[in-house]
């Protein structure tokens, strides 16, 4: 399995599939990588050189896109930032609700978790 950015890309795949393994890159922006790479789209990820790998990695790092670990980090800050300063979107990232203006009544069975059912106790007489 080829590595890069420290993930473990699916050998089997092809290259522009696999690179969507990365966290912050999707499809449109890894066939722009293939592309300006100058990588043939059909090869598989185990038949990559490392000469072809670097060339991934400088067309990253040469666009600036933030991507895995630093991405991550800089989505956890965005939410602590928020809760910090109690606005109503990071109350609601705190009490695990819809942050978007979902209703709540019926449905954010996702967001919520399942049903805790709260039962009435008989009273011993």
């Amino acid at each position: 399995m080829p590595r890069l950015l420290g993930v473990e890309i699916p050998a089997k795949k092809k290259v522009g599939h696999s690179l969507r393994y990365i966290y912050g890159i999707g499809p449109l922006r890894a066939d722009q990588i293939v592309k300006e790479a100058g990588i043939d789209p059909n090869i598989r990820a185990q038949d990559l050189t490392e000469e072809n790998l670097n060339r991934i990695l400088h067309v990253i790092t040469e666009h600036k896109w933030v991507v895995e670990g630093d991405l991550r980090r800089e989505i956890a800050a965005n939410l602590k930032r928020l809760q910090a300063i109690n606005c109503y979107r990071g109350i609601r990232h705190r009490r695990s609700l819809p942050v978007r203006g979902q209703r709540t009544s019926t449905n954010a069975r996702t967001r919520k978790g399942p049903r805790k059912t709260v039962g009435v106790t008989k009273a011993k007489e």
